[in-house]
């Protein structure tokens, strides 16, 4: 776009942006009073927008088509609206939620204010509430859709909107094509009506729904005797800490151990580089909070609460630090966990693509169902309810998210953390701790050493640049991984035993490897695995197959980078 178009389409946005903030963004890009222009800044706002997807919308806050900002909440809540209309959910009940960050309040308020305009009965969340609690609330409370504005766990400056169909799941292709075009169809800003303050058909929700979140969530408890556990607790700076310390006190454990500078809600995640607990240093305050206290281990969630992070003390007597557990170990240990807890060969246990095929090998050892899927928890929930014979155990993705039972039909880090904890609390009372079930596991199973590795691609034009790489190494995929021989390549491009993504796996014996975009940041993710059995049962024979798995994964990682970068 040249320069005079970016002009006028930066005016044309203004003159019918709703905020002032916003507007007055643009008025010192465009240059105020005789200035000049600031075209690059301009073109980095309206030379693309944020596209909304499976994840709903997800971008930087500011002014313009290509940023988070009330005028694109405005046409993505109106095109939401028509499209459930067109589906004869007209008149039907809708949930908006949000989290602490800056401008998410408001954000849901002019969603809720389109949606009650549209007909729609809209129970509006009173205060920041976590992402799982909106996703329960999308069936609890009867509704045809559930919107929350958050952007989990990204940086400050961002925010998002995710959208939930009445069956309490994400969207999923179609309907996010078909919600896009009608957001595409919405006219002039001031041709969608929007309710005053105060209107009848918007309804606040709070403690209630928050109280039946929480009955549900203990009600999911497996072995309530185990209760004698010290816990070290971090919301990051979220929302999730008075619905979790609620979750577990009235489960029976005691009040965990919060880290105090993080414990409150605050927008700028303040003692944090990035407000994702799988970031380095993420959990540095509260890793010394855990030791300071004792704990027996610690938990934290994302700031909208929809993961959980762990890390475990060292064992006793041994050397050694706390050990922050990956995402696959996490999946592991609490599907073996709730599988110990149940019984019958009709029980469902799903993860995706890109975590360990560790999953899968439990769940033929117990005799049960197993579903692999796409990332996100979009496809880990579709799996489920496309399985209607089948009970749904548990879902995992390693990216932290985790799915304990059908009370959320999303990843859920509260209900998660009670699971763990119960399960730490019982290995505890046998006298063994997390590492022992761990081991046992991996004994059983074989090591499965998995690791990630992310490239940034930045610019306007990162999302054709990402894709082409995925082309490039489907085109022409290397021969070995780590010295061992390619022996499959699947390209998930065009579909098949999965719906079409932009994914390329690469196997080989004993090792995988998977490439794709991210759907929520501006990264080629890649994904690797290393399976090594363990040759017997000594301590040492463990340890070895570890740092073998460990040592094959850098290298396919290396590998990986080296191709995609």
């Amino acid at each position: 776009m040249d320069g005079d178009r970016l002009v006028a389409a930066a005016r044309a946005w203004r003159d019918e942006d709703p905020d002032p903030e916003t507007r007055a963004e643009l008025d010192a890009l465009l240059g105020g009073e005789g200035g000049e222009p600031d075209l690059a800044a301009l073109a980095d706002r309206f030379g693309a927008r944020l596209e909304f997807g499976t994840a709903g919308l997800r971008g930087e806050m500011g002014a313009g088509p290509n940023r988070m900002n009330r005028a694109v909440v405005i046409r993505a809540t109106a095109g939401l609206a028509a499209w459930l209309a067109d589906r004869g959910h007209a008149g039907e009940p809708v949930i908006v939620g949000h989290d602490a960050r800056h401008r998410s309040d408001r954000f849901a308020a002019d969603a809720a204010a389109v949606l009650a305009a549209a007909g729609f009965a809209v129970h509006l969340a009173d205060r920041p509430l976590p992402t799982p609690v909106v996703a329960f609330g999308t069936t609890h409370l009867g509704c045809c859709a559930g919107v929350q504005v958050t952007a989990s766990h990204n940086p400050p400056r961002d925010n998002g909107y995710k959208v939930y169909l009445g069956d309490g799941a994400q969207i999923v292709p179609p309907v996010d094509a078909e919600v896009a075009a009608r957001i595409d169809a919405v006219g002039p800003l001031a041709g969608v009506p929007r309710a005053a303050d105060g209107d009848p058909r918007v309804r606040r929700v709070g403690d209630a729904l928050v109280d039946a979140y929480v009955a549900g969530a203990v009600a999911q408890a497996v072995e309530p005797d185990a209760r004698d556990l010290r816990i070290a607790y971090t919301p990051l700076h979220g929302v999730g800490r008075d619905v979790l310390v609620r979750v577990l006190t009235e489960a029976g454990f005691p009040a965990p151990a919060v880290v105090p500078e993080q414990a409150g809600p605050d927008p700028d995640f303040p003692t944090v580089a990035f407000p994702n607990p799988e970031e380095p240093g993420a959990l540095d305050l509260a890793l010394d909070l855990a030791r300071r206290t004792g704990a027996d281990v610690l938990l934290a969630n994302d700031p909208d609460a929809d993961r959980l992070a762990v890390a475990l003390p060292p064992r006793p007597g041994a050397g050694g630090g706390w050990r922050v557990l990956s995402g696959d170990e996490i999946g592991i240990l609490l599907a073996d966990w709730l599988l110990e807890h149940g019984s019958g060969p009709d029980r469902l246990v799903v993860t995706t693509i890109v975590s360990s095929s560790m999953l899968g090998r439990l769940a033929a050892a117990r005799g049960v169902a197993y579903a692999e899927t796409l990332t996100g928890f979009k496809w880990i929930a579709r799996a489920a309810r496309e399985r209607p014979g089948l009970r749904f155990v548990y879902g995992y993705e390693e990216a932290l998210g985790s799915c304990v039972g059908t009370l959320v039909r999303d990843k859920d880090g509260i209900t998660a953390a009670l699971a763990f904890a119960e399960l730490a609390a019982a290995e505890k009372r046998r006298g063994r701790t997390v590492h022992d079930r761990l081991d046992d596991l991996a004994r059983e199973l074989g090591v499965h050493a998995t690791g990630q590795r992310s490239v940034r691609v930045a610019g306007l034009d990162g999302r054709a640049r990402m894709r082409a790489a995925v082309d490039a190494l489907a085109a022409t995929p290397p021969r070995e991984l780590a010295g061992v021989p390619v022996t499959e390549v699947e390209d998930l491009r065009p579909g098949g035993r999965l719906p079409p993504t932009d994914a390329v796996v690469v196997r080989g014996e004993g090792v995988r490897l998977v490439v794709r975009p991210s759907g929520t940041e501006p990264k080629i993710k890649c994904y690797a695995e290393a399976v090594v059995p363990v040759a017997g049962g000594a301590p040492e024979d463990l340890a070895a197959a570890r740092a073998r798995g460990a040592a094959t994964v850098d290298a396919i990682l290396d590998q990986a980078v080296a191709l995609v970068g």
